[in-house]
């Protein structure tokens, strides 16, 4: 029986690679340094594996910023616009790469950054795959050759190389002109993917993973054509090299027959989200094929129930014998914390119940031990399990209580939108095209140290709180003079937009390194809910009062919703993630009645993840969808009709949700549509959206400055999909990120664009 990992995350335990990639961006290393750093993290990456008895170790699972960027660059897959980059100033193929990942606007040139969205379910992000009808494929670049090699010298014949599966690549990406449709590309695609794993074998490898989470989602007659072709091309094509296909995120379902029917050595099945799937699997399976079982969450922090498990393994062994058995976690380690064992201020009682990345390693390696005979493991384990359950700390009697008196008129405005429209406008008086931002402002490395010379000590609580109140005027000073409509307080007390709820609610606990990937060099910190989840005081009140005291000016509170808590946070797996939801939401309803009885009229609950957190399936969508949605509506149930309720949404495609966007009933959504040129909108105008919407006119994820011509260009195309009187004006997301100078030159920018918008839309009234 062997075990395998199917990758780790990138970024060091330290966020070594984080800090790496932002001082190249700014000059302040060169390439061979950011490059040394990131061979260092790659070594002790694969040494942790191999210190834990990982027979598997994936090799090209490292990335300066997106794997499937990576795999764009592999294949040749590079926008004709970007090609000038390389052009100039001696740039390097990095300078290519992270000009795609972030725009390029130097040297002379203006290049708007691809496009990005969210990696399937879950809170990584992605830059989409650009694909013309004419596009050719190659081998471009040496990354996963020379990360291989390197690898072999540490790891001999445990070395595995990783790669984005051809059908499931084409699949993330995006058609950019009509008249063809990218799964057609398979055919020129799969002889580049023989290649490259030609060329592995080639330089010792003998096994090689393709990620194919697609196979795991609903499939078209000739999405499912594209895998039996790309496989048995594959086949045919390559000799000597076993072919392990990776699935997650997802059971298999109504594909399972094509799965394991594939002419690849080993399939890899996730049975963490979809335990029931192994008896189809096991009832469908040929006898040649191995069987990879992923049996260790990859997504969560929560310490393997191996009682449960090893049921799993004792099935499919039972069927299949030892030597056709992989034991793995259920998908790559990318999207959990690195090691649990340097939280030193975690509560012992619950930390017993929890394992990071490295832990997930070791209960891999024990599942193995436990399935050839070593039950003490077992015990030890089956402890820890049974504290957990019958804990004091995870069960609140109280809440348990409030969630089931939870009726529908919870859940509704008193008044329709319409009315609630007119009374809003009467009450703010907003000219058309109204300017506002998402909420966060740049959180400068004052802003930071700030933070932490509060936790270390060094000052007092009333110091900081008045420091933060000067950054909050002058915030509030400069948007006045910018001229925005709906201002915002900066959110500069905040460390993170769900971070900070979690610290001040009950159920919720904190690491000090818990980091995991979002996208690029953004990195951020989840909580960890352990228990059920209460609000025993204001949150948020005192900043929001202090601010809206400080100008004449409409003050937007800001809070997170339910959902986007939840998904945004490692979620206690004792009971469904809806009840969960419940509990937060009542909350959150808590802390909005107490902003509107403190005097905020705008009150943006920020529901970012609601389309991250759509089942893969469709069969699966409708419960969903209805418990997210009732848990939004139950946190603004409780307001007047004149409070105006805003929420956003981050990178996401709408279609398949827009009639559940619609029935959250937010007086005003804002949502990230500048990289796609407005096109997330087309959604939004089809089914006639009723009410207000901001699609965002920049794109925050870049340092690029977009012009005012560029922003009223976006302006003037959502103008012609939905009704102009119903048009926001902001940038796609929250500033948190950015730098001060790029921030007031783009948002000056921004509120011009609204005063040409404006002006052009009395002479169109007019005519």
């Amino acid at each position: 029986m062997l075990t395998q990992n199917l990758g780790y995350p990138r970024i060091g335990s330290q966020r070594q690679l984080k800090k790496a990639c932002e001082q190249y961006w700014t000059g302040k290393i060169t390439f061979d340094e950011l490059n040394g750093i990131a061979n260092v993290i790659k070594q002790e990456n694969w040494q942790t594996q191999l210190d834990a008895g990982i027979d598997l170790i994936p090799c090209n699972d490292f990335s300066f910023y997106d794997q499937i960027l990576d795999t764009s660059l592999l294949l040749g897959v590079i926008p004709q616009r970007y090609e000038p980059v390389l052009q100039v100033n001696n740039n390097k193929e990095i300078d290519l790469y992270f000009a795609m990942a972030r725009g390029y606007q130097k040297d002379g040139l203006d290049i708007t950054a691809m496009e990005m969205t969210k990696w399937l379910d879950t809170n990584y992000h992605y830059l989409v795959p650009e694909f013309t009808a004419a596009q050719e494929f190659t081998i471009n670049n040496e990354k996963i050759f020379k990360e291989y090699t390197d690898a072999k010298n540490l790891l001999g014949n445990k070395a595995k190389p990783v790669l984005i599966g051809p059908v499931s690549y084409l699949l993330s990406g995006k058609e950019k002109e009509q008249g063809f449709e990218r799964i057609d590309l398979i055919k020129k695609l799969v002889p580049v993917y023989a290649d490259i794993i030609n060329r592995l074998k080639q330089l010792g490898a003998e096994w090689v993973q393709l990620d194919e989470p697609y196979l795991a989602l609903d499939l078209s007659k000739k999405e499912k054509e594209a895998f039996e072709f790309a496989y048995r091309s594959i086949a045919n094509r390559v000799n000597g090299i076993k072919t392990l296909v990776a699935t997650y995120f997802e059971g298999l379902p109504d594909n399972t027959q094509l799965a394991v029917n594939l002419p690849i050595a080993a399939l890899h099945i996730d049975l963490v989200r979809a335990p029931e799937q192994l008896d189809e699997v096991l009832t469908l399976i040929p006898d040649t094929l191995i069987l990879s079982l992923g049996v260790v969450d990859g997504r969560n922090v929560w310490k393997n129930d191996y009682e449960r498990t090893i049921k799993l393994i004792y099935k499919a062994v039972g069927k299949l014998g030892s030597e056709r058995v992989i034991i793995a976690p259920s998908c790559s380690l990318l999207h959990s914390p690195i090691d649990l064992d340097i939280e030193t201020t975690i509560d012992p009682e619950i930390k017993n119940w929890m394992a990071f990345a490295k832990q997930k390693l070791t209960e891999v390696s024990e599942l193995k031990k436990i399935a050839e005979g070593d039950y003490e493991l077992l015990q030890l384990n089956k402890k820890a399990a049974d504290a957990r359950r019958s804990s004091q700390k995870v069960h609140k009697q109280t809440v348990k209580d409030r969630v089931a008196a939870i009726t529908a008129a919870d859940s509704n405005r008193t008044s329709a939108f319409l009315v609630r429209q007119q009374l809003q406008h009467k009450r703010f008086n907003l000219p058309a095209f109204p300017t506002t931002t998402i909420g966060s402002f740049p959180q400068t490395d004052d802003i930071r140290q700030l933070r932490a010379r509060l936790k270390k000590g060094d000052i007092t609580v009333e110091e900081y709180d008045e420091a933060i109140e000067r950054a909050t005027i002058d915030a509030i000073r400069w948007q006045e003079e910018i001229d925005l409509d709906v201002l915002v307080h900066g959110e500069f007390e905040r460390n993170d937009m769900v971070e900070y709820f979690g610290e001040q609610l009950n159920g919720f606990l904190f690491t000090k390194n818990g980091w995991v990937q979002s996208y690029g060099s953004r990195c951020v910190k989840p909580p960890v809910i352990y228990g059920d989840v209460s609000r025993p005081k204001d949150m948020t009140v005192r900043w929001s009062s202090f601010a809206a005291a400080q100008t004449n000016k409409p003050m937007k509170g800001m809070l997170t919703g339910p959902v986007t808590i939840l998904q945004w946070s490692f979620v206690r797996d004792d009971q469904p993630r809806e009840v969960t939801t419940r509990q937060i939401a009542l909350a959150i309803r808590d802390e909005v009645i107490a902003l509107e009885k403190a005097g905020i009229g705008i009150i943006q609950i920020d529901e970012a993840a609601i389309r991250e957190g759509l089942p893969l399936r469709k069969a699966k969508r409708s419960h969903y969808l209805d418990w997210a949605v009732a848990a939004f509506r139950i946190t603004a149930g409780g307001v007047q009709d004149a409070t105006q309720i805003h929420t956003h949404m981050c990178y996401s495609e709408f279609n398949d949700i827009i009639e559940h966007i619609a029935a959250m009933d937010a007086d005003v959504i804002t949502i990230e549509t500048s990289r796609s040129q407005m096109e997330l909108l087309q959604a939004f105008a089809h089914f006639e959206y009723p009410n207000e919407i901001g699609p965002g006119v920049y794109d925050i994820h870049s340092p690029r400055v977009p012009g005012t011509e560029e922003m009223v260009s976006l302006l003037a195309k959502a103008a012609n999909l939905l009704p102009a009187q119903n048009l926001w004006v902001n940038p796609d997301c929250g500033l948190k990120t950015r730098k001060w100078p790029e921030t007031k030159a783009a948002l000056q920018n921004m509120v011009t664009a609204a005063k040409q918008a404006r002006r052009q839309l009395i002479i169109n009234a007019k005519n």
